[in-house]
């Protein structure tokens, strides 16, 4: 695949770190207007009882169309002690949990100003964890179309259904924590890939 145009994602779904895994370089849209109930502060991940949408807060603005670059991390409630409990209930028996866990653990102690750089971050980690490299960039200006390559903002949404170009990038399924009890539920945090699977996470995201 050749280069894409993608939304900034809080531990984006496995199809989004897919399309990433498949893409000669990566932008990451920064100019946008912001919308609520996106990836862009949320992700999905599966307990005991079922899917869970973790939330990160963020602080109102004041104008109508706040651009994403501006958008601030609300730090009013503890979400970052909610979100750590949640995944450490959810993955603490999956099979690279305690691998991983002290390196993601930073991220719900230290505090981010900018929802983008807190992002982008987690996004840089995942990548090198699955020892994924790749070209990644921010964002110029806002641009309507993307001649570069293919334009994906609007393709990862957990409301509507995936987007014909997400649905180039079908991965394999995998072995999920609660996979007994659920089947197999997609849609997940790639972070669900990752404690499932370690370093197999990249030939899932290839579907090899």
């Amino acid at each position: 695949m050749q280069s894409i145009l993608i939304t900034t994602a809080y531990l984006g779904p496995v199809s989004y770190f897919s399309a990433i895994s498949r893409a000669d370089k990566v932008i990451i849209e920064q100019f946008d207007s912001y919308h609520k109930q996106t990836y862009r502060n949320r992700c999905r991940i599966l307990g005991a009882n079922g899917p869970l949408d973790l939330v990160v807060p963020v602080v109102k603005a004041s104008i109508t169309k706040t651009l994403v670059k501006d958008v601030r991390i609300d730090y009013a409630t503890r979400w970052q002690s909610i979100h750590w409990r949640s995944l450490f209930s959810a993955y603490n028996s999956s099979p690279f949990f305690e691998y991983f866990a002290d390196v993601f653990s930073p991220f719900y102690s230290k505090k981010w100003n900018f929802l983008i750089d807190f992002n982008q971050e987690l996004t840089l980690l995942i990548l090198e964890l699955m020892q994924i490299e790749k070209e990644m960039k921010l964002s110029f200006c806002y641009e309507k179309s993307f001649a570069e390559g293919i334009d994906m903002r609007e393709s990862f949404s957990p409301k509507n259904k995936e987007s014909k170009e997400v649905g180039q990038c079908i991965h394999k399924t995998y072995t999920q924590t609660f996979s007994a009890k659920f089947g197999f539920v997609p849609g997940l945090s790639i972070i669900d890939l990752l404690f499932n699977m370690g370093p197999e996470s990249e030939r899932i995201l290839l579907n090899k």
